[in-house]
């Protein structure tokens, strides 16, 4: 074992200047990720340096057999955190060889939506708080948990420390530490409301960078629980019962929200929200209803409601923000599922176009 660590901790940079390039992409459910690495002859720095790839598109359901070929367009840039030196992670969206995004890919509309001059003139900044769940690997029960039984209720195990208390911080830290590593703009972690969950903020990032951001965190954290042996779950309900579900709350400001009389631009730009509900909420993730009750901080999902410090809200406003007659918002509908490319991109489109 120590040998095999020794080669997989090789520092490349000692006898070569090639790097190697893991390109990764949202497969055809929309949720999994898949990834590929390939040898570059030297450091890149820009998205626009590196060759577009292929992949069989009907081995991840976006391809039919007789035409499979799908092309990989590289968008992001971040620095690898597991082969680490000059090595790196690239996000990608996907194409037809015609130049077509194919039907999974929502980071292409998303783009334009962002490249809108209304839209970027606004400079809008999101902060996304995506909550996890870790599941034991061959029983799919959250760690911590007694294999087919309960822990004592929800109370002690929010931002918790002990033994008894936080299960998996192993995983977290580590997590943290890689993104960071990485370049991705990570804002914090903290324990959840029941056991075995785990949230790390994303943000503030402008534009289209928040959904390559959240996507890389999420491919990173996918790699150290394979590593750990765990399982990541963005089940927005993966206990059923007395047990708080996981969301992906969407902090959002826009320049004029950020600036004097940004009061009344947040509340013109809640009352837009409120109109579209139901498109939202359609957007915001599958089996999102399993989670948004009425009950553990959420707001019913039929029900459209704002609040100033109000957890059990639709959209929450900040006591700071209030004070201040400036600042942002939070949407709390959005399921620990959600596309970052659909949320971020629909919040501005209905809010700025």
């Amino acid at each position: 074992m120590a040998l095999l660590n020794d080669l997989i901790n090789l520092n490349l940079s000692d006898s070569t200047p090639k790097i190697i390039a893991e390109y990764i992409w949202i497969g055809g459910s929309g949720m999994d990720l898949r990834s590929k690495a390939r040898t570059l002859p030297g450091p890149v720095t820009d998205p626009s340096e590196l060759p577009k790839w292929n992949f069989d598109g009907s081995s991840t359901g976006q391809a039919p057999g007789e035409d499979s070929e799908v092309i990989l367009y590289p968008q992001a840039i971040f620095k690898d955190p597991f082969r680490r030196g000059n090595n790196i992670l690239v996000i990608c969206d996907c194409y037809t060889p015609a130049g077509e995004p194919i039907p999974t890919n929502k980071r292409y509309n998303a783009a334009k939506i962002f490249s809108n001059p209304a839209v970027s003139a606004e400079v809008p900044w999101y902060g996304i708080e995506q909550e996890y769940t870790l599941l034991q690997k061959d029983v799919k029960w959250p760690i911590g948990w007694p294999i087919g039984g309960y822990p004592g209720p929800q109370g002690p195990y929010y931002c918790s420390a002990g033994a008894d208390k936080a299960f998996g911080r192993d995983v977290v830290d580590a997590h943290y530490k890689a993104c960071l590593y990485a370049g991705i703009n990570i804002s914090g972690i903290n324990g959840e409301v029941m056991p075995g969950q785990w949230e790390f903020q994303v943000g503030p990032s402008v534009g289209i960078s928040a959904g390559d951001e959240v996507w890389a965190a999420r491919y990173i954290l996918e790699r150290i629980t394979e590593t750990a042996g765990v399982v990541l779950s963005l089940d927005p309900k993966p206990i059923q019962g007395d047990w708080n579900g996981a969301g992906a709350h969407t902090n959002y400001s826009t320049k004029s929200m950020r600036s004097d009389g940004g009061y009344e631009v947040i509340l013109k730009a809640i009352e837009k929200l409120g109109l579209k509900h139901k498109e939202h909420i359609s957007a915001y993730g599958e089996g999102n209803e399993r989670r948004l009750t009425g009950r553990h901080e959420t707001a019913d999902i039929n029900t459209f409601k704002w609040g100033v410090a109000n957890r059990g809200a639709s959209i929450r406003v900040g006591r700071d923000t209030e004070k201040a007659g400036k600042g942002y918002f939070e949407d709390r509908r959005p399921a620990s599922n959600m596309d970052p490319y659909i949320v971020t991109s629909m919040i501005a489109e209905t809010t700025l176009l």
